[in-house]
């Protein structure tokens, strides 16, 4: 399938006034296109940090982050803007949503900067949103939508334009038992189906079980890699 994604000894570390915090000791991981995986581990452990990372949110203090075979740290911010354009897709606990654009037009939003024709557009965008449940509830805005139903207009718009890799962090933390595990059958088949390659930042025992590689992290390290058997 080949490597997705490939942290090599990335460190990072923040200041906070005159201490330095190292969020990310010499972490080594590699994703393969199609996996499933969860980064997990305490409060305070680098599965965000290392997310935003992946993600090209962040630069790392040092080491190299590569997303299919590219090296981030060798492109320039409109180059990684494009490339979080294109190649990225973000799931995000907070949902994250314009609260001025319907259900439609936030799912849209990405293939709309890109520049895709609009009937090329309307058509991806309703047929993903009748796959995420939410056919009949185009035109409504986040206010109106309830948490979950705003989380799957967040996974319509993260797949809309047929990202390498869906990034999710923490995306069943704001939403009840019932709906979380929706979610995850969502994302599942998605994956499964599509092949869409999933990474998360969790500490949710669902996300956990679902997972089909957990990367536990501790104090900015992988503390254990394990692949469960399919």
């Amino acid at each position: 399938m080949g490597t997705m994604l490939e942290l090599d000894n990335v460190k990072k570390s923040y200041h906070q006034g005159s201490v330095e915090v190292m969020a990310l000791r010499g972490v080594n991981l590699a994703v393969e296109t199609g996996e499933f995986t969860a980064l997990c581990g305490p409060s305070g452990s680098g599965k965000t940090t290392a997310l935003n990372l992946i993600g090209a949110l962040d630069r790392p203090t040092s080491g190299h982050v590569r997303l299919e075979g590219v090296d981030l740290g060798g492109l320039s911010r409109r180059e990684l803007s494009r490339l979080r354009r294109d190649r990225i897709g973000f799931v995000f606990q907070a949902y994250n949503l314009l609260p001025v654009l319907t259900a439609y037009e936030n799912a849209e939003i990405v293939m709309a900067v890109q520049g895709v024709p609009e009937a090329q557009r309307k058509q991806r965008v309703m047929a993903l949103l009748e796959q995420v449940g939410l056919k009949g509830l185009e035109h409504r805005r986040p206010t109106q939508l309830s948490g979950g139903q705003q989380q799957r207009v967040a996974i319509a718009r993260a797949i809309a334009a047929n990202p390498a890799v869906v990034l999710a962090d923490e995306p069943t933390a704001n939403v009840d038992s019932e709906t979380a595990d929706r979610l995850l059958d969502l994302m599942e088949e998605l994956n499964r189906a599509h092949g869409v390659t999933f990474v998360f930042s969790t500490h949710d025992p669902r996300v956990m079980e679902r997972a089909r590689r957990i990367v536990r992290l501790v104090d900015g390290q992988v503390a254990s890699d394990q692949r469960k058997a399919a």
